[in-house]
């Protein structure tokens, strides 16, 4: 009977997990640059120090866990805002900010402005990184971005063949097996170590990339999820009934 217990426990358990991953996607469904977090379950046996005949393990009850927690790198939506310092990515890749750490993390959220400091900071407020650090604009310049990430500038009053260049966009493009999402949303390499720049990645100014999470999709995966979770409470509810009726004839017959 324990056993029961213990494959709907652990099956409630991780119905709950999900359910919670589902809504944190359905939490950002309209979040620029947002990355749908993916789960799926599957049994795992749990075994015994004691030895067999064979040598093998011997197994007494099976668990559920999660088995591939990931996030889905599929591109989303592109969308026109004219702002000269919005960017989208055109294919694989992503913007490099500085977390309060110091260290680097990745994001496909390309919705920038200046902060009070002079700063070219994310929507999160994070600097963004170039490729000699966090991106500093002189105050009141007109900011273009070209398609290598390249941040150029007219201060006022100068004539327009004076444009400067400050620095250019760090874009990476490391393997997303290397990535894993952090707390804060934001990637990082499981090694901890920055990525180098890829020059073959590239932007487009005065876009944004959406989210690509779809809201039906989640919906539907939550009533899914929502079942599965009831009838795992079942289960527990069945177990302990059963129990109970054992141990009554149990009383009966002594």
């Amino acid at each position: 009977m324990d056993r029961m217990l213990y494959v709907a426990m652990t099956g409630a358990s991780q119905a709950l997990e999900q359910q919670g991953q589902i809504a944190n996607n359905l939490a950002n469904a309209s979040t620029t640059g947002f990355r749908a977090q993916l789960s799926a379950f599957r049994a795992a046996p749990l075994r015994t120090p004691d030895q067999l005949a064979d040598g093998d393990t011997k197994v007494t009850r099976t668990y559920v866990v999660d088995s591939t927690p990931g996030s889905d790198f599929q591109p989303g939506a592109i969308q026109q805002t004219g702002n000269p310092l919005d960017v989208s990515l055109t294919g694989p890749g992503w913007l490099t900010v500085q977390t309060p750490d110091g260290n680097e993390a990745y994001t496909r959220a390309g919705n920038m402005s200046i902060n009070a400091d002079g700063q070219l900071v994310s929507a999160s407020g994070l600097p963004v990184v170039g490729t000699q650090g966090p991106i500093a604009v002189p105050q009141g310049a007109d900011v273009t971005i070209s398609n290598d990430g390249t941040i150029s500038a007219l201060t006022p009053g100068d004539p327009p063949n004076t444009v400067a260049t400050i620095d250019q966009l760090k874009l990476v493009n490391p393997d997303p097996k290397t990535l894993v999402r952090g707390d804060d949303g934001l990637f990082r390499q499981a090694s901890g170590q920055p990525a180098d720049a890829d020059p073959t990645v590239l932007v487009a100014p005065g876009t944004v990339e959406g989210s690509n999470v779809n809201p039906v999709n989640e919906m539907v995966a939550m009533i899914a999820n929502s079942r599965q979770f009831d009838m795992q409470m079942k289960l527990l509810q069945t177990a302990d009934n059963d129990d109970q009726t054992a141990n009554a004839i149990l009383t009966f017959t002594s």
